[in-house]
């Protein structure tokens, strides 16, 4: 069963979600759902409670319900109860809360977005275009940050073609590309910028962003020519593309006299709410 994690905002609140593509639904985290119905700073004790209650009634809507591991706030993986959509609606009926009936039309508009999505993808990209401009990050490094997303895709696309499945598979193969450009892993990177929660490529200054997609692009094309079958191999593939990057990498640290890899974050860089930055006329074609 192939899943893709990820977080929604429903009233700029948290509630982590699974895709899966070969049932077509998400999976939403029950704890989730239940803290923002009942504005709880302990969804997890209030579920606990409602379920040995609704257990007790027979409710087909727990009895249903069953667990995947999801993403916790220390970054690790646990195993927490989900439903799917129907189950969750059946799930809201049974708490009182004046938010159960605009969380019933967002969970709608999560499952159409997602279904427009796959009929097209480029949906997916526009959105992410304008949650960045809302964040107030620049059109010129939007724009680099898009790209670099279409090249980790191809890249996570050809992981899976050479037999790569397991997310900590995925994740060893990032740190070794990462560190054969930039000299760290995600997790030593993430320290460095002093980040924990955030995204770390969402934190990278335009040069780092390029870099990075220049090692996962390389990646990308050296796996293609050398047709990894293991996961030895598959390694060895990660180390050459991130080495690309990084003699590009030493050539412009030789030309600008310092390092191009920067402790700043996004906070200190983003644009006031409103300003945007023109981009340069461009005769590229995507």
């Amino acid at each position: 069963m192939e899943q893709e994690f990820a977080i929604q905002l429903f009233e700029n609140k948290k509630i982590r979600c699974v895709w899966d593509a070969e049932r077509e639904k998400y999976y939403f985290s029950i704890v989730d759902v239940v803290s923002v119905l009942t504005e709880s700073a302990d969804g997890r004790k209030y579920w606990n409670k409602l379920k040995q209650r609704l257990k007790a009634e027979g409710n087909e809507s727990v009895t249903n319900s069953h667990q995947l591991k999801l993403p916790s706030s220390d970054g690790k993986m646990y195993k927490t109860d989900v439903a799917d959509m129907e189950q969750l609606l059946r799930l809201i009926q049974s708490i009182p809360s004046k938010k159960a009936e605009p969380l019933k039309r967002w969970l709608a508009e999560v499952g159409s977005q997602r279904i427009d999505q796959m009929i097209d993808p480029e949906l997916t990209f526009q959105m992410a275009v304008e949650d960045y401009r809302r964040q107030g990050y620049s059109d010129r490094w939007i724009e680099n940050r898009m790209k670099s997303i279409r090249t980790r895709n191809e890249l996570t696309n050809e992981w899976r073609r050479s037999g790569v499945k397991e997310q900590r598979d995925f994740a060893m193969l990032t740190n070794i590309l990462t560190k054969a450009w930039s000299g760290m892993t995600t997790g030593e990177y993430k320290q460095y910028k002093g980040l924990t929660k955030e995204s770390l490529r969402d934190n990278m200054t335009t040069l780092e962003l390029a870099l990075n997609t220049l090692a996962e692009a390389a990646t990308t094309e050296i796996s293609k020519h050398r047709n990894p079958q293991s996961m030895a191999e598959n390694k060895q593939v990660a180390q050459s593309g991130g080495h690309a990057a990084s003699i590009a990498r030493q050539d412009i640290e030789k030309q600008i006299g310092h390092s191009v890899i920067s402790s700043d974050r996004a906070s200190e860089h983003l644009l006031p709410t409103g300003e945007t930055e023109a981009l340069p006329a461009s005769d590229e074609k995507e």
